[in-house]
């Protein structure tokens, strides 16, 4: 992971936390360590998510969240 991937993974880990009030530290764990979503979906589609509008890329990561039963 370059320094790019950890700045937008970094962000997308902040911007979840912040829209759903919880700590970053917690949504980390469930990207990171509760599931494979931060490496296998985050970084993997780096490319194409980071050219996306923040909101969509919450709405996107909430969502595959919820399908995994990460979060309600």
């Amino acid at each position: 992971m370059d320094k790019k991937e950890l700045d937008f993974a970094v962000f997308c880990v902040e911007s979840v936390a912040e829209q759903l009030d919880i700590n970053g530290a917690d949504i980390y764990a469930k990207l990171k360590h509760e599931s494979d979503l931060l490496d296998e979906y985050i970084i993997k589609n780096y490319d194409a998510l980071h050219t996306q509008g923040k909101e969509h890329i919450v709405e996107d990561i909430i969502d595959i969240m919820r399908k995994e039963g990460l979060i309600q």
